[in-house]
């Protein structure tokens, strides 16, 4: 406990670099000798290999004439365009793999939406809960959420003004379970609440992580999201801005107050 214009305020020193262990060295070069350098487009079709989460794509047409096998490979290169942000084209360019861009970009508009893009991701997540190991990873129940600003096009009728970072954007809310997985995201405009984009995270990312303590930032120190969390079973642990220069107050005495 430090004084800050003559108030009480809590600071927190920061640490020395660590240096790095010999046993992290020796893992990261084992690594490197057994694999090597991964491709992500390698890497993206060897996570459908083992889950199989291209299955969860339906085409929006009356049928399908279209070899499933052909249809995976397709679908492979535009999630991989999509989720790099190297669009269509470039990913024709850049690769070998004997496709068009007009055929790709059908796939992209048959095939890929909303809803069997979440339930691809939930099949991934849970396929991952499934196979690591808690005596290493242990068995989380805590998610963090956090919302960022990014750029899109001025033509997006969801663009707003920013009024904290500035500019027009949009909001990409991220809701990520032990600091390792994604379990589930969302679009939003700038102005919508982040206390109803953390609510709906929870009650709808559809895996089976079994989520019951929830981690905001100081958008989540508000008391409907305190009311809502409490009466749907969470405990809602906001980060408080400022606490050094804040007075908090628990229920009891007037000596519990700190």
């Amino acid at each position: 406990m430090t004084q800050r214009r003559a108030e009480p305020w809590i600071a927190v020193p920061a640490l020395d670099t660590q240096p790095e262990p010999q046993t992290l060295h020796a893992v990261k070069q084992e690594v490197l000798r057994r694999w090597g350098t991964l491709d992500l487009l390698d890497l993206l079709r060897h996570a459908d290999v083992f889950t199989s989460f291209t299955t969860e794509f339906s085409s929006l047409a009356s049928r399908e004439i279209t070899s499933r096998t052909v249809l995976r490979r397709r679908l492979l290169l535009v999630l991989f365009a999509l989720g790099t942000n190297m669009g269509i084209r470039h990913i024709v360019d850049g690769t070998d793999a004997g496709e068009s861009e007009a055929m790709l970009r059908r796939v992209r508009r048959l095939y890929v939406n909303r809803d069997d893009l979440r339930r691809a991701i939930a099949k991934l997540v849970n396929a991952t809960f499934a196979t690591r190991q808690s005596a290493l990873w242990g068995h989380g129940t805590a998610c963090a959420w956090d919302s960022r600003k990014f750029g899109p096009w001025s033509a997006n009728l969801m663009t707003e003004w920013h009024a904290r970072y500035g500019g027009p954007g949009v909001m990409i809310y991220w809701h990520v379970e032990r600091k390792s997985i994604c379990i589930y995201s969302q679009l939003k405009t700038c102005s919508a609440s982040e206390v109803a984009a953390m609510l709906e995270g929870l009650l709808r990312h559809e895996t089976t992580a079994g989520i019951d303590r929830s981690y905001t930032d100081t958008h989540g120190a508000s008391i409907v999201g305190f009311a809502f969390c409490h009466l749907l079973g969470f405990r809602l642990l906001p980060r408080l801005k400022r606490i050094g220069a804040a007075r908090l107050y628990r229920p009891g005495l007037d000596s519990d107050k700190t």
